[in-house]
């Protein structure tokens, strides 16, 4: 199959969630070596749970048929442009592949802030919406040491 042909399929997976009224109009499927690995369609309705994106839910789904929590090689194909949080997923994913139909433009002209957030992140932490601030811990000290002094540790 081509790249068209995965695309194609991150669209059927967005209508297949969207006409159940699982949540918004996006899908995505995720292949390795030319073979569908996983694939979602988001869920935030259905769930409550805002973090129940396509590529979220693909990304699960592929970590859980590869018992990895690592996605090295593997292509991501997503009807739209990811948002921030499914983009860092992909990274955190450790795939390197996107292919993707609309933007985050389209997205917002029918009613989603992907384009908000990636101007939100584009500026200086004192400028955002969301206030921050950090607050030293002793405890945090002793977490930090022992992670590293810990054998066999497994980074991802």
């Amino acid at each position: 199959m081509d790249h068209q042909s995965f695309l194609k399929m991150a669209v059927d997976e967005a209508f297949i969630g969207m006409r159940a009224r699982e949540g918004g109009p996006f899908g995505a499927i995720i292949t390795m070596d030319g073979k569908i690995i996983g694939r979602g369609h988001n869920t935030v309705l259905l769930s409550c749970d805002p973090t129940a994106h396509a590529e979220v839910n693909a990304i699960r789904d592929a970590c859980r048929q590869m018992e990895s929590p690592h996605l090295t090689g593997a292509v991501i194909y997503s009807n739209f442009e990811p948002c921030p949080m499914c983009l860092a997923a992909i990274y955190w994913a450790d795939i390197r592949s996107l292919y993707f139909s609309k933007g985050r433009s389209d997205a917002e002209r029918i009613g989603f802030m992907d384009k908000h957030l990636y101007h939100e992140l584009s500026m200086k932490e004192d400028q955002r919406e969301i206030r921050t601030s950090q607050l030293a811990l002793p405890e945090m000290e002793q977490l930090m040491e022992e992670w590293m002094g810990m054998e066999g540790k497994n980074l991802y």
